[in-house]
């Protein structure tokens, strides 16, 4: 697949260097889903100036495909160099919180979700060069998963939202799953 220099102000979304391919299934995948969303769930902004709705939208397309960028080497690599971006991606992290707020639902169970993903985003971030960092991030996500759609009275769309939130920080985002961690450390995985 032919490879692509990202300009640096894209450097956080897509990394350094990203393939054509990568680059479209991020950007299908996110627009595809939020799209669908939309789509099933008009009740979601029926009510809501046009500006809000937009906005909601814009912060949910992030966070979906957020999911799949963050699982690319390019993007995964680029941040493990650089440990102070990924403090701060972690904690610029409120997106699910204004998509509620944006979309005047669920905001409790919003901010519930997004302090379980920060505290255990945090968690396995400090487990970087660690062999434990894949297993004490999937238990945490499984957690979350168990737990989540047991959230009395969420909504489907917000269900949705937020478990490809907390997939998208806790997991596509705070594992490093390419090894780079681990070379740099010394340890086996």
């Amino acid at each position: 697949m032919r490879l692509i220099r990202i300009p640096s102000f894209l450097h956080d979304v897509f990394g350094e260097i990203q393939s054509i391919g990568s680059i479209l299934a991020i950007l299908l995948f996110g627009g595809t889903l939020t799209t669908s969303l939309y789509w099933i769930f008009p009740e979601m902004t029926r009510h809501l100036p046009v500006w809000r709705s937009a906005l909601a939208l814009l912060l949910t397309f992030d966070i979906f495909s957020g999911c799949i960028a963050n699982f690319t080497a390019s993007t995964s690599n680029f941040y493990e160099a650089r440990k102070t971006n990924r403090i701060v991606f972690i904690a610029i992290h409120l997106h699910i919180v204004l998509v509620a707020l944006l979309l005047h639902t669920d905001i409790w169970h919003s901010v519930g979700v997004w302090a379980y993903t920060i505290i255990g985003t945090f968690v396995v971030n400090a487990l970087i060069g660690k062999q434990s960092q894949r297993f004490v991030a999937g238990l945490l996500l499984s957690i979350g998963l168990g737990c989540i759609p047991m959230l009395p009275g969420i909504s489907p769309y917000m269900l949705i939202i937020s478990l490809l939130f907390m997939l998208k920080v806790l997991f596509s985002f705070a594992v490093d799953h390419y090894g780079e961690s681990e070379r740099i450390s010394g340890e086996e995985a």
